[in-house]
């Protein structure tokens, strides 16, 4: 069993910035693919960013490339997700997620854990 408490969620302006981060129990962390997500009121979860297990490779949704970093560090068993230049329609509970078994997915079905999500507010 893994799990994964996210922190740093909180009320921001428009540009500003927050970092999240995800601390995961168990002493296998380091071969997890690590996901960020994100849910909106009224809205289905959707995919933020993903890094590989060993960190050196990333990805993210279109909506946030080149204003969001994920990160991990695999000897700490944490995951993070730098945010700058927020926007009101960043607004949302964040959640990270781990795959246990697979490579980097986009689609929630794909991960076996989730942490209890934490909620980002961005006022314009």
């Amino acid at each position: 069993q893994v799990q994964l408490v996210e922190s740093g969620g909180g009320l921001v302006q428009t540009g500003g910035s927050l970092r999240l981060s995800c601390a995961a129990s168990g002493r296998t962390f380091s071969t997890y693919v690590m996901g960020w997500f994100r849910q909106a009121p009224g809205k289905e979860r959707e995919f933020v960013a993903v890094v590989n297990p060993s960190g050196g490779s990333t990805y993210y949704a279109n909506s946030v490339k080149g204003r969001f970093t994920i990160s991990r560090d695999n000897a700490k068993n944490t995951a993070s997700l730098q945010m700058d230049s927020l926007r009101p329609e960043d607004t949302a509970v964040y959640y990270c997620a781990a795959r246990v078994l697979g490579g980097a997915s986009t689609t929630t079905s794909a991960y076996n854990y989730w942490g209890q999500g934490t909620q980002v507010t961005v006022s314009s």
